[in-house]
């Protein structure tokens, strides 16, 4: 019964100029539990795969009005979501090859055997099915790694990343560490016609640098003492994928000439061989210092900066888009429930206030980890100041309480005690929340007195 179901959901057109195959082949495939539709001859084939928009099309080569080759040539450009079989009483070799380099699935010789018929539909249809699973997973995948953000900042990005997924070139993304370097390769990787193919990275920060050779072009057997077998790099063994070298500044200029040779060949030795290896893996790079540093410092190859000269770009410290905090704050919040398997917590406005505030030194990564400390800290669905700083955020006034003043910066006994009394307001101040009149009591002044030192010290009075 399932079986049929899905049958039914599979349309196929025939397209002969002889009346007794369509009749029998239509019927038989009705039988079947498939959807059919036929067509007399060349042109209104093509009408009918226009309005019916079949999942298969049987196409006769030789009929009189317009061949077969003639009406696959015109619609594989536009019926894309079609598989086309060609048949034919009078195929030659030259003739199959033809049609499958415009875009034929296969080619079946009259007379026609259903067995084969049932063959190719089957192969077709679960070809469908597992294209349409890929694309889900790719959709899913898409969304779990989205650009997350309406600044005019990460809108640019965004652009840059569909322009670049297109492109086949290296590219340089720069940016601070935590900003998003990793994840704005992994949307060019996924929007690329790579999507499909394997992603993976190597980070040359974090390997001696005598390995990264190993870790990109792989090592011969024997070319060093314990090395017994022959083992394979990332560029070979991710070949048509996307590999990420992370922190190219780290990797020595003379590894970089030799992916600069693999850049403009596609080819590579493996360390300890004089034998040469062809893979066709995209490289993408990132940098934490900007394109014109490692320029000037020396930490690029000139041939390398060359080839990503046009293919560059910036990913911008969270510092710089706090208008993108709350956004993120969001999302985080979403994935951190579902990875915890607990209810999204819902932040005050002044916690929101608080985050945006903060400056996030360690960018949108420190931000998605301080946001999963705080939905393992907080029992409460309800986040509000105290459980941020009990998660461990510490704003700027709060640093300044914590790494105060230098007395020596101090030239007046009436400077120290001034910052003193301010620097101590603002502690008593956020330990009751915020409130004035609970403040006064726990410190022990008159509340009117307490406001004046508060528009003295030019203090805010909802911190």
């Amino acid at each position: 019964m399932e079986l049929h179901a899905q049958k039914n959901k599979i349309k196929i057109l025939i397209i002969d100029d002889e009346a007794p195959i369509r009749e029998v082949l239509s019927e038989s495939l009705r039988d079947d539990g498939y959807e059919v539709l036929v067509a007399p001859d060349g042109p209104s084939g093509l009408q009918c795969l226009k309005d019916f928009r079949p999942d298969v099309c049987f196409l006769d080569i030789w009929m009189p009005k317009m061949d077969g080759i003639e009406v696959l040539t015109l619609a594989v450009p536009q019926f894309a979501e079609t598989s086309f079989v060609m048949i034919s009483g009078h195929g030659t070799i030259e003739t199959a090859v033809k049609a499958t380099k415009i875009g034929a699935w296969d080619f079946i010789e009259k007379p026609l055997s259903l067995d084969k018929v049932t063959l190719a539909i089957d192969h077709i249809v679960q070809l469908k099915s597992e294209k349409d699973e890929k694309n889900a997973l790719l959709n899913k995948l898409r969304k779990s790694i989205a650009l997350v953000g309406e600044s005019e900042a990460m809108n640019k990005v965004r652009t840059q990343v569909t322009e670049f997924a297109k492109a086949v070139g290296s590219v340089l993304i720069q940016g601070e560490v935590g900003a998003g370097r990793e994840l704005v390769a992994q949307n060019i990787h996924y929007m690329s016609s790579r999507a499909s193919a394997p992603f993976s990275d190597i980070n040359c920060s974090t390997l001696p640098q005598d390995l990264i050779e190993i870790e990109l072009f792989g090592i011969e057997k024997g070319a060093l003492p314990g090395i017994d077998k022959t083992r394979r790099g990332k560029i070979e063994l991710i070949d048509g994928g996307t590999l990420l070298i992370q922190e190219i500044e780290e990797m020595p200029i003379v590894l970089q000439e030799k992916v600069v040779q693999f850049l403009k060949t596609n080819t590579f030795k493996r360390f300890g061989s004089s034998d040469t290896h062809q893979a066709e893996t995209r490289l993408l790079l990132t940098a934490s210092l900007r394109l014109e540093q490692l320029v000037k410092s020396g930490k690029i190859h000139p041939e390398l900066e060359k080839l990503i000269q046009n293919l560059n770009m910036v990913v911008p410290p969270l510092r710089e888009r706090p208008e993108d905090i709350h956004s993120l704050v969001v999302h985080f919040s979403d994935l951190a429930a579902k990875q915890m398997a607990s209810l999204r917590k819902t932040i005050s406005e002044q916690g929101i206030k608080l985050l945006v505030k903060h400056s996030w030194p360690g960018n949108v990564r420190e931000l998605k980890n301080f946001i999963e400390r705080v939905y393992i800290l907080t029992p409460s669905d309800f986040v509000d100041v105290h459980d941020l700083r009990f998660a461990g955020l510490i704003d700027k006034r709060e640093s300044a309480i914590n790494s105060p003043v230098e007395v020596s910066d101090m030239s007046t006994f009436r400077e120290a005690r001034a910052e003193f009394e301010k620097e101590y307001l603002i502690k008593k101040i956020q330990e009751n929340g915020g409130n004035i009149s609970k403040t006064a009591e726990a410190i022990g002044l008159e509340r009117s007195y307490l406001h004046r030192k508060i528009k003295a010290y030019g203090i805010e009075a909802n911190i």
